[in-house]
């Protein structure tokens, strides 16, 4: 996440880190260009996380990457908010995960709605076309 934060700061962007204070120590964060928030956990980091952003990217990372995924999918689903969710599928990493999805869809256990509200691409000016024209159904997910 450094080299992004420092990319899109280095670019005119704004950045905004949040970060429990017990990760806050430099030699656990590093330098973090732009604000930083720091949370008293990991529950209000990620409910501050959620507050702050318009949409929410995965990029290709590890289980925290995935839980905060999931977590946003599922609140989607449930319709605690309406919020773009996009992967940036880099070199494929996501596609055992995506077709985990479809599994899960021809499953039962999701709907195609749901499925259908995950944006993804290869590209990232592709994904954020694709999180900026984004409208949820109101159809049931």
């Amino acid at each position: 996440m450094g080299k992004v934060s420092s990319a899109v700061h280095t670019s005119g962007g704004t950045v905004l880190g949040i970060i429990p204070k017990e990760l806050e120590p430099a030699e656990i964060s590093g330098l973090t260009p732009g604000k930083v928030m720091v949370t008293l956990d990991m529950h209000e980091r990620k409910k501050n996380m959620f507050r702050c952003s318009d949409a929410f990217i995965a990029l290709p990372g590890g289980f925290g990457t995935l839980e905060e995924l999931l977590e946003m999918i599922t609140w989607q689903q449930l319709g605690f908010h309406s919020k773009p969710i996009g992967i940036l599928n880099v070199s494929g990493f996501f596609d055992s995960l995506l077709q985990f999805f479809s599994e899960a869809v021809q499953a039962g256990f999701v709907s195609r709605q749901a499925e259908q509200a995950l944006l993804v691409s290869t590209n990232p000016s592709d994904l954020l076309d694709k999180l900026s024209s984004f409208h949820l159904s109101n159809q049931k997910r």
